[in-house]
């Protein structure tokens, strides 16, 4: 047992992972987005690798149906041990199709996020690290940005270029950078003012290389909390985008134009809307306990110096 413990706590990757797990929501929001994004690697590259083969019926090989074959003497069907989540108005599984959709809602949290946190962070750790003028460009970016709401942003970006995946991925992006860019020039802001920061500036290091090697780490402290609960947010705001008709286009599914469908059939037929509705909320629930969880493990210590 002593030797187990002592490799945990020299992996300090392990130590923190088992430090979450001893809490119990947390506990529970980790184990829910690793089923999630480990279901939608090996889906979404069964998909891939259908669409490259010309097999397309590879991405639906280890779902219960077909997610696109309609069978009209099934519509409507409640949910039971043959349809467990019951079945939509052309008789489609409405299970199939929710895990069909998982790896397109992965994706799209996984990439906004990230390119949110890399565009924010340049522009934030440089606002906040040189000040002046610099700052002020910036920040002056940023707020025009912040001017408008989101989802109006989002919706105009797509509008001017077209509807899509793709094009409510970049809108997205270009929603998300703003918030980033905020949280990572206070963090730059804070951190200069340690005193590391002025012993590396007298050993004479570069801003660039101070930034690069002393500032990114320290300010993840704050930001990786903050991104762990962005992810289910993402797929809020997505499943918002796709609710009013824009993001992934029919016949593909989509968690948020589910919804919007299965409402024409409420209450009567509550399942329609309401399964990928519930799935939609588990998942941003788990990223919001999760994120939680991080930070009150990182929160105030400075474990990335």
């Amino acid at each position: 047992m002593n030797s187990i413990t002592e490799y945990v706590m020299r992996h300090k990757g392990l130590h923190a992972l088992v430090r979450l797990l001893r809490k119990p929501d947390t506990a529970f929001g980790l184990v829910i987005l690793a089923l999630f994004y480990a279901w939608s690697i090996i889906e979404g590259a069964l998909q891939v690798i259908g669409l490259l083969t010309g097999n397309p019926a590879l991405g639906w090989k280890l779902l219960p149906y077909n997610p696109f074959q309609p069978h009209l003497s099934h519509s409507l069907q409640p949910p039971s041990l043959a349809h467990i989540m019951g079945t939509d108005d052309l008789g489609r599984d409405i299970l199939s199709r929710v895990l069909y959709a998982a790896p397109s809602d992965a994706l799209i949290s996984l990439v906004v996020v990230g390119g949110g946190v890399l565009i924010g962070s340049i522009i934030g750790l440089i606002a906040g690290f040189y000040g002046g003028k610099t700052e002020e460009f910036n920040m002056w970016l940023t707020d025009l940005f912040l001017a408008f709401p989101a989802l109006i942003l989002a919706m105009v970006i797509e509008a001017t270029f077209g509807h899509g995946y793709i094009y409510a991925m970049i809108a997205m992006i270009v929603v998300w950078w703003p918030s980033y860019a905020r949280l990572f020039r206070a963090e730059a802001i804070r951190i200069k003012n340690m005193k590391y920061i002025d012993a590396a500036m007298l050993s004479g290091l570069s801003k660039i290389n101070i930034i690069r090697k002393h500032m990114i780490k320290p300010a993840l402290n704050t930001i990786l909390p903050y991104a762990t609960l962005d992810l289910g947010n993402v797929i809020l705001f997505y499943s918002m985008l796709s609710f009013l008709g824009l993001g992934q286009q029919p016949p593909y599914p989509e968690w948020g134009s589910m919804v919007a469908l299965g409402l024409e059939y409420f209450p009567k037929w509550w399942w329609y809307s309401l399964m990928p509705g519930l799935v939609i909320l588990i998942i941003a629930a788990a990223s919001a306990l999760v994120g939680d969880g991080l930070r009150d493990l990182l929160g105030g210590e400075e474990k990335w110096v």
